[in-house]
């Protein structure tokens, strides 16, 4: 016989029904209106309101037409009163002396330069006289250590950025800047010049068939052997330091990923419970595993810099150290999930215990350790880029000198899809390999 006390009345049940409901009912608002009060402390924690006050839309355009193409620089040197032509301002791009392209007419103390669209830039000494299509005669001279600005209107555009110490005017067809030392017009092109032959080059100019099957250009080399002492020396892209760059990266990822491997997998086998008996032991080399994983990989690369100095080799190092602690903690999961019944099978054969891991162990875990050493050696592969950045080293070295400078951003753009395409192909052999040796095919 069942006790009244013990049998819950319908009002108590309905009593408790509606509590529930009502808690879920809070527990589904608190959880929006946590998720609303995060968003709105990011809100102005970050002064996301203020970011629009500090959006440089100009300069953002200048990167992104940096990245594709490349500008020519004409340059008056106010002191000396030298005119020099040179591509992105390099040495290695600067026409000789008296030289231009077509479209500037260099003169004894007048250069006219012809950009896009009509518009025409004249240095007639120190002064400079802009003709802009649609807008009139911009005059800039220097009185003093002022310059002095004059526009059709009087007034100052927005295309014109006016002081005492400097001008600058930007348009569709190039840009303009004066300063007390010196008068520059920069015009813009398409593409990356003097990405195979520098101006030094016999071979500038020249098109592939002229250079495959024309006349000998340079009397002392064949056009081919020439042509690409030419491309793979050129001074200014360095395509020899890029390549060798790429390869220390990879160097740095594989030697890194592997040698994280082979130091792993012994130390996996006394961090896993099936293969340690002593506790004590699975502790330490589960907590070593834990200290070496838990500090990034840039951390180690600081502290191995300032023990090895910068280079390949700590980066390197570096990745071996966090990988190690990685792959100990996954390889000492798969031990732990072995079969034991294919280590009996071995065991009784009469193997020893190193027998019994080489015949029983290691077959079953081997598909799972490729896959996972694979997939880490495609993930250094990028790490290793930003690793080089700091050791000094790599394709992650050249990257940082160019974004430094902010001088040539299609170095930049080079650099990235050099980078995209190293790690495209790293992994294609990545997944090549992993089907040929875990599945055979």
């Amino acid at each position: 016989m069942t006790h009244s006390a013990d049998v819950a009345t319908g009002p108590d049940l309905r009593a408790l029904a509606v509590a529930r409901i009502a808690r879920q009912r809070l527990v589904a608002l608190a959880i929006p209106a946590a998720i609303l009060a995060y968003l709105v402390y990011i809100f102005f924690a970050f002064d996301i309101a203020g970011l629009a006050n500090r959006l440089r839309v100009d300069n953002m355009v200048t990167l992104l037409s940096d990245t594709w193409s490349y500008k020519t620089h004409v340059t008056r040197d106010n002191r000396s009163g030298d005119v020099e032509v040179a591509i992105e301002g390099e040495r290695q791009g600067t026409y000789p002396a008296g030289e231009a392209p077509d479209w500037v007419s260099l003169g004894s103390d007048r250069t006219e330069i012809v950009l896009d669209d009509g518009h025409v830039v004249v240095f007639e000494g120190a002064d400079v006289r802009y003709d802009i299509p649609g807008y009139g005669l911009v005059t800039a001279g220097h009185d003093g250590r002022r310059i002095v600005l004059e526009t059709p209107d009087g007034s100052v555009p927005d295309f014109i950025s006016a002081s005492n110490a400097r001008v600058d005017i930007t348009t569709e067809a190039g840009r303009v800047s004066l300063t007390r030392t010196r008068n520059e017009v920069f015009r813009y092109f398409a593409g990356w010049e003097l990405f195979f032959f520098t101006l030094s080059s016999p071979y500038h100019g020249h098109g592939p068939l002229e250079i495959l099957f024309g006349d000998r250009i340079d009397p002392d080399r064949s056009n081919i052997a020439g042509a690409w002492q030419d491309f793979w020396g050129n001074p200014m892209w360095r395509h020899a330091d890029v390549v060798w760059a790429l390869g220390e990266t990879i160097l740095m990822a594989f030697l890194g990923t592997m040698g994280a491997a082979l130091v792993a997998l012994p130390l996996a086998f006394a961090a896993a419970r099936n293969f340690a008996p002593l506790v004590a032991l699975r502790f330490a080399v589960r907590r070593v595993f834990d200290f070496a994983r838990g500090v990034d990989a840039l951390i180690w690369t600081i502290l191995l810099s300032r023990a090895f100095g910068p280079g390949p080799l700590t980066g390197t190092l570096a990745i071996l150290l966090t990988d190690t602690g990685t792959f100990g903690k996954l390889f000492s999961e798969s031990l732990e999930n072995v079969d034991g019944r294919q280590i009996e099978g071995v065991r009784s054969t009469g193997a020893n215990a190193l027998q019994r891991s080489r015949f029983g162990v290691i077959p079953q875990i081997t598909p799972v350790l490729i896959s996972q050493i694979l997939y880490y050696l495609e993930s250094n592969t990028r790490s290793a880029t930003i690793i080089g950045a700091i050791t000094g080293g790599g394709i992650g070295l050249l990257l940082t000198q160019a974004i430094i400078t902010q001088k040539d951003w299609e170095e930049v753009t080079y650099y990235i899809v050099l980078i995209v395409l190293m790690v495209m192909v790293m992994d294609t052999v990545s997944g090549w390999l992993r089907s040929r040796l875990i599945r055979g095919t």
